[in-house]
């Protein structure tokens, strides 16, 4: 893969707000991250060493600068909120099936092994599971919605 294959995947990310790209084929890897609100985005590329010519200059990766915050949260009760996040891209679902009821509505007590949520992603169901133990105090996401990468799904007040 060349420079002129990444900077395609680069403006097809662009375009169509992918946030994260990897593809790994036999000895190849590369990961793409974009960066968040006009930070520097991030690139990954790992070759085997037979694939790496001699002669090869490796350009040091972008840094990332984060934003410092300078006015305290307006609320402190949402500080001690958790946020449960897609683990993935795909399609958010409340329910097993339209007919059933949500798994978790405002106020469900959820343990770490508790169900939140489905989410498909190329015609596969995943259940998403809670990984805290605290009650639902908002759900984020409407039903039938996609998601992103990392995107909060629930806030959680621990327990």
């Amino acid at each position: 893969m060349d420079l002129k294959d990444i900077k395609a995947i680069v403006d097809l990310m662009k375009k169509n707000s992918i946030t994260e790209f990897e593809l790994e084929k036999q000895d190849f890897k590369i990961r793409l991250k974009r960066g968040i609100a006009g930070m520097s985005p991030v690139y990954e590329e790992q070759l085997p060493q037979t694939m790496v010519p001699q002669q090869a200059q490796f350009l040091p990766l972008p840094t990332q600068t984060v934003p410092v915050q300078t006015q305290p949260a307006p609320q402190i009760a949402q500080e001690t909120e958790i946020d449960i996040k897609s683990p993935m891209i795909g399609t958010f679902y409340r329910a097993p099936s339209p007919e059933s009821a949500p798994y978790v509505e405002i106020g469900t007590e959820v343990h770490p092994d508790t169900i939140v949520c489905i989410i498909e992603a190329m015609k596969v169901m995943n259940e998403i599971k809670a990984e805290v133990h605290g009650i639902i105090t908002k759900v984020l996401v409407e039903n039938a919605k996609p998601v992103e990468f990392g995107q909060p799904l629930f806030k959680v007040k621990p327990l």
